[in-house]
């Protein structure tokens, strides 16, 4: 008798369901269609993502073009030779995941003191690790090996002559720490320090050129 009465209380509601179905096809029909093209999605980052985990649009896979202004300080023999001064370095950035980007640096400039100069040149791609991000604002550290060209004249013997070295190109590392902000979706501002460390070049003629320098800097990115 439990079992059969059990059994009722079940037809009851299912029977209701597929009547309500028949004669309301329509609304049902509607109501799944909503529910298919709804745009309630999980935000990440201000914007909107898909369920699955895939990235939020507008944040991954996007390019970056900026320019660094600020102070470069020469270093070991580079110091001897020339002066700390103000310069610009060319950026490019890639956003490639969430955590890691693609940056590289590109920059040139003469530094003179007292008839000698220091001509640094390099092209320095790296790795930009974000620490971590807190709403628009993210710090990070930076890593990686660059081609240098370094040339130098400087005092070639005692009498005070004055010689330029070769120009010849060399690898070299580079390591920095900084941070961005986000200003909206197509702009980007921030702080960077760049140490940059070419290997030493041999010369034919007198010693090899070495040294190393560092920048301090602001930069500014439009995204795209």
């Amino acid at each position: 008798m439990f079992n059969k009465a059990k059994k009722h209380l079940i037809k009851i509601p299912v029977g209701l369901a597929l009547a309500g179905i028949f004669l309301f096809p329509q609304s049902h029909a509607q109501s799944k269609i909503e529910k298919l093209t709804s745009t309630d999605k999980p935000v990440v980052d201000g914007t909107s993502s898909s369920i699955s985990g895939t990235s939020p649009k507008g944040t991954l896979n996007r390019h970056s073009v900026g320019l660094g202004f600020g102070q470069t300080f020469l270093l070991d023999d580079f110091k001897h030779d020339g002066e700390d001064k103000i310069t610009v370095d060319g950026f490019y950035n890639y956003s490639a995941s969430h955590s890691f980007d693609l940056l590289v640096n590109m920059h040139i400039s003469k530094h003179k003191f007292r008839g000698r100069n220091v001509l640094i040149r390099g092209i320095a791609p790296g790795i930009k690790a974000k620490l971590y991000q807190f709403d628009n604002f993210s710090p990070y550290v930076l890593g990686g090996l660059g081609i240098y060209a370094p040339k130098v004249r400087r005092v070639a013997n005692a009498a005070g002559e004055m010689q330029d070295t070769e120009t010849k190109m060399a690898f070299g590392y580079h390591l920095g720490a900084g941070a961005d902000l986000n200003l909206n979706s197509h702009v980007t501002v921030g702080l960077l320090f760049h140490l940059h460390n070419p290997f030493d070049v041999k010369q034919d003629i007198g010693p090899e050129v070495e040294g190393a320098y560092y920048k301090l800097l602001m930069l500014a990115f439009y995204v795209f």
